[in-house]
């Protein structure tokens, strides 16, 4: 069993732009559609959208220390559970395998991600 680790830091302020209209065509490159519909319904957009770019950053970070790099950001998917924990789904089913637990956080004009991939040789 072998563990990687990936973090990423952003500012939110990157996604006010985007945080204005749900079709923009930079969101759709990365976000999937429960994400969006996720981020739109909070009061403030720009954290949660920034969170998430965190995670996926950190994830892609994290594949990329296990020597996979065919991954882009709408293969990966942050939700959350019923609690509201979130966690991450690879839509690639070669990587079904794998483990991964993410903590995502944000403050005032920051946010981040950390996520830890354990899985089999």
């Amino acid at each position: 069993m072998s563990m990687t680790i990936g973090t990423d830091i952003v500012s939110i302020h990157r996604f006010h732009e985007f945080a204005q209209d749900t079709n923009h065509p930079v969101l759709k490159k990365i976000f999937t559609q429960n994400e969006l519909d996720y981020c739109f319904a909070k009061d403030a957009v720009e954290p949660h959208l920034a969170a998430r770019f965190a995670g996926k950053e950190a994830t892609i970070k994290a594949l990329y220390s296990r020597g996979i790099s065919d991954v882009w950001y709408t293969d990966i998917e942050i939700l959350n559970r019923h609690d509201g924990v979130p966690f991450v789904k690879l839509k690639k089913e070669m990587y079904k395998d794998l483990k991964l637990e993410i903590s995502l956080a944000h403050c005032e004009d920051k946010a981040l991600a950390f996520v830890v991939i354990l899985g089999d040789d």
